[in-house]
């Protein structure tokens, strides 16, 4: 094969591999005015048990779940040692969730595990199409040595899940 033909062929192959890789990556895009120095979870490289699979592998809720732990886990980065996570609601008295679990069904359906501020039980189940999600910054309780970081407990568990 003649140079010129081998170079066209190269430029082929390289242009259909970058084709292939930007179809695999998500787009993300946050800007921040406020002057937050700390990535937030659009600016920050995916995890690789992440990004193994392709969008187009994934169903909504699996993305979603995957997305909500990088949020979960950059909000988390920003807490001091008397707080943690949980999760506001709008319309009623409702109040907060601690987040103590988080899961997804597919293809659609995404669900939190969690406390009220008293300590009961509480589970939110949401369709992806409804899907809202409200970080707020949750008192540790006082017991507790140190606060639970539900965020990298979850992104751990997903790098487990992937692996095996």
């Amino acid at each position: 094969m003649d140079m010129a033909k081998q170079t066209k062929l190269n430029e082929r192959i390289k242009n259909t591999a970058e084709a292939v890789e930007a179809a695999v990556l998500p787009e993300a895009y946050a800007v921040h005015v406020d002057g937050q120095t700390s990535p937030c979870a659009e600016q920050k490289p995916l995890p690789a048990a992440i990004a193994r699979k392709s969008l187009e592998q994934k169903s909504p809720a699996e993305w979603a779940y995957e997305r909500i732990i990088l949020y979960i886990q950059s909000f988390e980065e920003q807490l001091d040692g008397d707080h943690e996570v949980g999760m506001g609601f709008v319309g009623g008295d409702i109040g907060t969730l601690k987040i103590k679990g988080m899961g997804f069904f597919a293809p659609d359906m995404i669900t939190f595990y969690g406390e009220d501020p008293d300590g009961g039980k509480m589970q939110l189940v949401q369709h992806v199409n409804q899907l809202n999600v409200m970080l707020v910054s949750a008192r540790k309780d006082d017991a507790q040595a140190e606060p639970s970081r539900i965020g990298f407990k979850l992104a751990k568990r997903l790098e487990e899940k992937q692996s095996s």
